[in-house]
């Protein structure tokens, strides 16, 4: 896998999340607030072509799980989101293994949710104060079904 692509990915994935915590967190220590953070399902389990994606998004979940102990004495939650495939154009400039742009979506885009839908979820499971909220029924079998038959 080229490098630079995947320097990329962690900067904006992993990094921009980490750095918008720190600032941050004064100010939710102070009201008692939530981060509710952005993964993918790609956080909870690695796909073929996705590699370097799902590095950053299982770099968050781990990131943000350890905090949640770090902070809970401070009254903050910390809500983790694993979207399914979301409708939107960001596959567009997706990358593959070689580091290459995939050119074309490797997903059935007829099979995506849609924005909307999916922030009805996030603002449900956030007012919640929901450890995690995974949106999809394959998302929440294939969890199991990775502990029983991971490959």
């Amino acid at each position: 896998m080229a490098y630079q692509p995947l320097k990329t990915i962690m900067q904006a994935n992993y990094f921009g999340s980490v750095y918008c915590s720190r600032h941050a967190l004064p100010y939710l220590k102070q009201s008692q607030g939530r981060f509710v953070v952005i993964s993918s399902l790609n956080g909870k389990t690695g796909v073929p072509t996705r590699s370097g994606y799902a590095a950053g998004k299982h770099a968050i979940a781990g990131f943000f799980e350890s905090l949640r102990v770090e902070i809970s004495q401070y009254g903050v939650s910390v809500t983790l989101i694993y979207p399914d495939f979301i409708k939107a154009e960001i596959r567009s400039g997706a990358f593959g293994p070689d580091g290459k742009p995939l050119r074309k979506s490797p997903v059935r885009e007829a099979e995506v949710i849609s924005a909307d839908e999916c922030a009805c979820l996030i603002i449900k499971a956030a007012g919640k104060r929901k450890r995690e909220e995974v949106m999809r029924f394959r998302g929440r079998v294939g969890k199991w079904i990775k502990l029983i038959a991971p490959s």
